[in-house]
């Protein structure tokens, strides 16, 4: 059974998207299947992975992109698979495990404009769709906007586990708290479209430090959000099993360097700044292996 990830923090510019991006190509590299469904409007993961030249054919058609499962609803999820998505100029596949349920700007009507049957609301439509398909992959990524609207439901719905990922400031904690107060209000209203096959609705299982400035001191806001974490812990808001990575992401310009090239940092070339790319993907590394070893401790618990 497929693993299904949220991640999403109601503090924006954190760096979301290239966290999961990058933790998805290690997790494929590592020879996992892993498909990625963009969930942000802004459309960042899909333009990333596919490349402005062929994410705009998506965008001008809007067919092929999420919200086309909903308006005019003829396609469906596995409709809209783009198969091992990271490819070479010639079309060559790169990263072979790795897909993408792109996203287009059109995605924001899905917020006023799309009037769904109220007895099938649009995170059910997508659920139903995406269970065609699960199997086929170890993780599921949903990439979510910093907010519990229509949009990032879809994902939240469908998604086992959520991680915030989070920068060392006080905003980045007033999002998490604002995130797990806006959780139990969703999840109170989505509760009565739930199955028995889901399981219960996914609650805050980690977070994780992402773009560390050189020379800064993150002991202090790891206190601060370890503190909240353990008061949200106790009171039985977030997993159990919710943990402060130990391992976090150094800031890194080969990171928007990747963003430019339209790869994952792991498939960056090296060059004058190897050392630096060397160090980042180690990062990552890290972090994934601390998600994999997550996924032991949620089986346990």
């Amino acid at each position: 059974m497929a693993r299904k990830i949220a991640f999403i923090n109601y503090k924006g510019g954190v760096g979301k998207t290239s966290l999961l991006v990058n933790l998805g190509a290690c997790l494929a590299k590592l020879g996992h299947r892993v498909l990625i469904c963009d969930f942000d409007t802004q459309s960042n993961a899909s333009i990333w992975l596919m490349k402005l030249d062929r994410w705009n054919k998506v965008n001008a058609k809007g067919k092929g992109a999420v919200y086309s499962i909903f308006e005019p609803g003829e396609d469906t999820v596995a409709d809209l698979v783009v198969k091992d998505v990271v490819k070479s100029k010639t079309g060559e596949s790169l990263l072979p495990g790795l897909d993408l349920v792109p996203t287009s700007f059109n995605l924001v009507d899905l917020e006023n404009e799309y009037n769904g049957d109220p007895s099938e609301p649009h995170y059910v439509v997508f659920r139903d769709q995406l269970a065609e398909i699960e199997d086929d992959y170890d993780f599921i990524l949903f990439d979510c906007p910093p907010n519990i609207l229509r949009a990032s439901q879809c994902g939240i719905f469908c998604a086992n586990e959520i991680y915030v990922p989070s920068n060392p400031d006080a905003l980045s904690l007033i999002g998490f708290t604002l995130l797990v107060e806006k959780l139990g209000k969703f999840h109170q209203l989505s509760a009565s479209f739930r199955t028995g096959a889901q399981g219960v609705s996914a609650r805050v299982q980690g977070i994780i430090f992402n773009s560390i400035k050189t020379g800064v001191d993150i002991d202090v806001p790891r206190m601060r959000m370890q503190l909240r974490l353990n008061q949200y812990r106790s009171a039985k808001r977030v997993a159990p099993t919710a943990k402060l990575f130990e391992n976090h992401i150094r800031d890194a310009m080969v990171v928007r360097r990747a963003v430019t090239l339209g790869l994952p940092v792991v498939l960056v070339g090296t060059g004058s700044q190897s050392g630096e790319q060397d160090n980042v993907v180690d990062d990552y590394r890290k972090v994934t292996l601390e998600l994999l070893n997550m996924g032991d401790s949620i089986a346990q618990s």
